[in-house]
């Protein structure tokens, strides 16, 4: 890892502000011009009634790709909706090049429903470590970014998850039940336990914020899509928190994980909530 960040660390050093423009650009030009002006010809079921796509999705990660591999020479990118097209990209992630991970709406089911709980994904990967990440939710007017080893930041303050108050309830942030197994099923009861307040989550990525400001205590996910994860998990981690499987490893993005798995303020309530689970 400490060669693949040294690699980059000059790009970082010269390019961060260019990252979070194109990010921000990318919003203000194809997605917050659509958000509650959808027509019904802009929004597209994928795997349910749950997993939505718009015109904003697709046209919003055609120009980030654009954009940041201008940036980086030689980087690829691995967006949903390009995975969608065609699964075979997701394999970029196995290379030794840059990978840019892209969400271009996270949170597309707040976003057809005119909530503002959606956001901007963007992580930049090599190696299997995540390097550093971009979470921008344009209706709420937040961007938050971390670099590994440097922080994490919101709105340019720094970010410190801290630790749950003593005796206040655990809260939780959960998988939707239409995104998880039978057996994940079951893992997640868990969480029905004294001093632990669950709840449904909403975008994943603002979910993470969550969790790095210190206003939600940990998430109990169950799926392994890298453009969920990757952002939120570093801003997570770089914000003094940390995130665990059910056999206690750290979170690869790259598949075969334990599931659930949590992020959490600190390690200690990341081990409280795997217990929970049955890890």
């Amino acid at each position: 890892m400490i060669e693949h960040f040294s690699e980059l660390r000059g790009f970082l050093d010269r390019h961060l502000d260019d990252v979070t423009e194109a990010v921000r650009e990318a919003a203000a030009a194809e997605v917050m011009p659509r958000f509650r002006q959808l027509a019904d010809d802009d929004i597209d079921q994928k795997s349910g009634p749950h997993d939505l796509v718009t015109s904003a999705d697709r046209l919003a990660e055609v120009r980030l790709t654009e954009a940041l591999t201008a940036l980086l020479p030689g980087s690829v990118v691995v967006g949903e909706e390009a995975v969608h097209a065609d699964p075979g990209v997701y394999g970029a992630l196995e290379s030794d090049a840059p990978v840019w991970i892209v969400d271009p709406v996270d949170g597309t089911r707040q976003f057809v429903h005119g909530d503002p709980g959606f956001c901007t994904l963007v992580a930049l990967v090599r190696g299997g470590e995540t390097l550093a990440s971009w979470t921008y939710a344009p209706a709420l007017g937040e961007l938050a970014t971390a670099v590994r080893g440097e922080g994490a930041t919101l709105d340019g303050a720094p970010l410190a998850a801290g630790a749950p108050a003593d005796g206040a309830p655990l809260t939780v942030a959960t998988s939707h039940p239409d995104f998880t197994t039978p057996a994940q099923k079951e893992a997640l009861l868990g969480l029905r336990a004294p001093g632990v307040a669950p709840r449904p989550c909403g975008s994943a990525g603002l979910e993470y914020l969550a969790v790095a400001r210190g206003t939600c205590d940990a998430t109990a996910f169950s799926w392994e899509a890298a453009w969920d994860h990757a952002a939120g998990l570093l801003l997570v981690t770089e914000a003094g928190g940390a995130h665990l499987t059910r056999d206690r490893l750290p979170f690869r993005y790259r598949g075969g994980n334990a599931l659930p798995f949590t992020a959490a303020r600190d390690r200690a309530t990341a081990e409280r909530v795997v217990k929970l689970l049955g890890g």
